[in-house]
This record gives structure tokens, C-alpha cells and sequence, in this order.
């Protein structure tokens, strides 16, 4: 019997629910599961963001949860170099990039490898973006001054 191995590639910053779901998902349909955690360098290049949580503690984070049977550093911005050096056999993503143009390219690459693309709900109720958006918003404003109090007359 041939094992099924599957990748699940994301930034896994301010882990939450969704990345639960997905690699839950994940391993579900697949024997041995690899997480690729993109790293910082690719998240400002792609994404133009900065981690909250540094690389090497998302790393540990999520190789420490159970579905996970390996985590590496997706230091490439392309998922074929991904799978040129892993071997994966399906790649697993939230389905917010179904029928996206990425997701397409991404889509007709790995068909062209024979890997399979398994799309998963993504969870709407949280999202590393809205996580980041509040963090933010309580920065700012515990940047501003406090309030002076006015003695009374």
C-alpha cells in the first residue's frame, strides 16, 4: 500500500481555529502530513506582511500539534520548488482561493505533476488578518496619551 502524503502550506501567525481546521482537514486525507510554514522573508515578498510570532516559534507551534507529522520552512515562493524537494501527493488549501486565478495556476501546475488539490471551508469567523487588525487598533491605542484628570473647583 502506497502512503498518501499531503502538504498544507500557510503563515500560521497568531494560530487560531482556522489553521486547527485545516490541519485537521488535512491529515483526514492524507497518511503523513507536512506543514509548510512560510517564512518571514516570503510573507513580506508575497504578502507584505510581518509575522507577529517569529518563524522559529511557528515552527515549534506547529510541528507540536498533533495532525502535523513534519513541519518545515517554506522559504520559496513557489509551491512546485515546495513539492520538488517533499514530494508531496496533494497539496491541501482554504477554499477562499477556489476558482481564484492563483488558485487555477496552482491548480493546472500540480495536475501537471500529478498532485491533487484539496480545497477545505475556510473558518470566517477568524483569520490571522483580523487577529493582526486588532492588535493593531489595542497598539494604537495604547500609544495615546492618557487623559489628564481635571482637578475639581
Amino acid at each position: 500500500m502506497t502512503r498518501r502524503v499531503g502538504y498544507a502550506a500557510g503563515a500560521f501567525d497568531l494560530f487560531h481555529i482556522g489553521h486547527l481546521n485545516i490541519l485537521k482537514h488535512a491529515k483526514s486525507e492524507c497518511d503523513y502530513l507536512i506543514a509548510g510554514v512560510v517564512s518571514d522573508e516570503m510573507l513580506r515578498l508575497t504578502k507584505g506582511i510581518d509575522p507577529v510570532v517569529p518563524l522559529a516559534e511557528r515552527l515549534e507551534i506547529v510541528s507540536s500539534n498533533r495532525f502535523v507529522d513534519q513541519a518545515v520552512a517554506e522559504t520559496v515562493p513557489d509551491k512546485l520548488d515546495m513539492w520538488r524537494e517533499l514530494r508531496f501527493d496533494v497539496f491541501f488549501k482554504g477554499d477562499d482561493w477556489r476558482g481564484t486565478e492563483k488558485g487555477l495556476r496552482l491548480e493546472r501546475e500540480f495536475a501537471a505533476v500529478g498532485v491533487e488539490v484539496v480545497y477545505f471551508p475556510y473558518t470566517m469567523s477568524t483569520s490571522s488578518t483580523v487577529l493582526r487588525r486588532a492588535l493593531d487598533a489595542l497598539t494604537a491605542a495604547s500609544a495615546q496619551p492618557a487623559p489628564v484628570a481635571r482637578a475639581a473647583h
